[in-house]
């Protein structure tokens, strides 16, 4: 594919027709963020499902468990944004090597407490800093895509590069690489080695895993202390329509992250194979994987909005059966199916952000969503451990329908915000001037 110069938008010429695998990773300077985000990720898989195990090895109760990672959750989802914020201003690294030594250092805490069989408010207590300091590398990383492709963080979509589509997708892969891995590496280390084990091994690698990110510097975008709005304070992309109806649709995306972990983990308990836990919530989390590489590898003709219903509501039918389920041999591929329906969902919607929001707020863009997906993750959690001690599993898997249906309905209603302003003028202020796109 032609490639422009470093530091250059790519003009129409430039960008070949055929946007698939091979011209992405082909793009200058991409694989210097890559292999570090890719090793600065995987902790992240592996915090929820690590803290459930170690919650309920030390507490005997799932609910304890799932309210214990649901605190994380939320702190994860209320301060993720703030984070991406001080990022667009401030600069990746500047944020990212204080947050990694925090994370380590209050996961540690968490586990020592959980070990020592210290009061539970403690275990809340702690989970709130661990949380609060989760990196947001995948939000990173995809900000670091746009400028490599992109040539500006700023570039308005118009000239946006085809192959944001599918870096859109090939990250989404790489997440859920993550959760095929991580979950399957925390349980293992749970139960084969220590019930801590998971947890350790989990700030280690945000430890070692960070700092290997932020050393990449030469890809990192420019911060943009004051751009975006007319009083000089830059605007939240919150303030952005489209955005918010995102985030909805992300929070039901988070009930099927959560209320499957804590389901699987109690279903297997129940029939005496804790140790497939890992395995069965793989198994879903590689339906995710394999639905985004050929998601991203097809040019499609339905508008990113079409797609993006289309899929939720499919997400939600395929929800529907699970609380019904009581035998692996079914349950394993309905799980997988979950997962299929889950990655268009999530490309899509990553892919509208760089229509709606302008370069200097789109890591807190990023961040917005990601922390959506932790704060309905964190209620799912909570619901489907206290569904589950008191019903049992097939109640707990009640909760990625719920939280499906009722996201659905929302984003059917606010469809119409899913459309780029001509102009960013938002809320607060100017957030910088945009291009008009069809998004529908």
């Amino acid at each position: 594919m032609p490639t422009s110069p470093p530091g250059t938008t790519p003009t129409p010429a430039a960008v070949d027709a055929k946007t698939g695998y091979r011209q992405l990773l082909s793009t200058p300077g991409a694989w210097a963020f890559l292999l570090p985000g890719f090793a600065a990720r995987q902790p992240f898989a592996m915090l929820t499902i690590g803290m459930v195990l170690l919650v309920e090895h030390t507490t005997g109760s799932y609910g304890t468990a799932g309210a214990a990672a649901a605190v994380t959750g939320v702190s994860m989802a209320l301060c993720a944004p703030r984070s991406g914020r001080l990022a667009d201003r401030f600069g990746q690294r500047a944020v990212l090597i204080p947050g990694v030594a925090l994370h380590t250092v209050s996961v540690i805490g968490l586990v020592t407490l959980a070990l020592t069989h210290a009061p539970t408010w403690t275990l809340f207590a702690a989970a709130v800093p661990a949380g609060a300091t989760v990196p947001q590398i995948g939000p990173m990383v995809r900000a670091r895509w746009a400028v490599a492709l992109n040539g500006s963080a700023t570039a308005p979509s118009s000239a946006a590069s085809p192959l944001m589509t599918t870096a859109a997708a090939f990250e989404s892969v790489t997440d859920e690489f993550t959760f095929v891995i991580g979950p399957v590496l925390a349980t293992a280390l749970c139960t084969a080695v220590h019930p801590a084990a998971g947890l350790i091994t989990e700030a280690a690698l945000t430890l070692a895993g960070g700092i290997l990110f932020a050393a990449q510097r030469s890809t990192a975008p420019v911060p943009h202390p004051t751009m975006g709005s007319v009083s000089g304070k830059p605007a939240s992309a919150l303030s952005v329509p489209g955005v918010r109806a995102l985030a909805v649709a992300f929070l039901g995306i988070g009930a099927v992250f959560g209320g499957m972990q804590v389901s699987l983990t109690a279903f297997t308990q129940e029939i005496g194979r804790p140790g497939i836990s890992g395995l069965l919530y793989g198994t879903f989390a590689a339906g995710n994987m394999l639905a985004g590489v050929v998601y991203g590898a097809v040019a499609w003709r339905r508008s990113p909005r079409t797609r993006l219903l289309a899929a939720y509501a499919a997400l939600t039918l395929a929800c529907a059966p699970l609380w019904a389920v009581h035998a692996v041999p079914v349950l394993a591929p309905l799980g997988l199916l979950v997962g299929l329906c889950i990655a268009p969902t999530l490309i899509t919607g990553y892919t509208m952000v760089d229509a709606l929001v302008p370069g200097e707020s789109r890591t807190e863009a990023f961040t917005w969503l990601t922390g959506a997906v932790a704060l309905g993750q964190a209620a799912a959690v909570t619901t489907a451990g206290l569904l589950a001690d008191h019903a049992g599993s097939h109640a707990g898997f009640t909760v990625p329908l719920a939280g499906t249906a009722l996201a659905l309905t929302v984003l059917v209603g606010l469809r119409e915000r899913l459309v780029p302003q001509s102009r960013g003028v938002v809320a607060s202020g100017v957030i910088g001037h945009r291009a008009a796109v069809p998004v529908d």
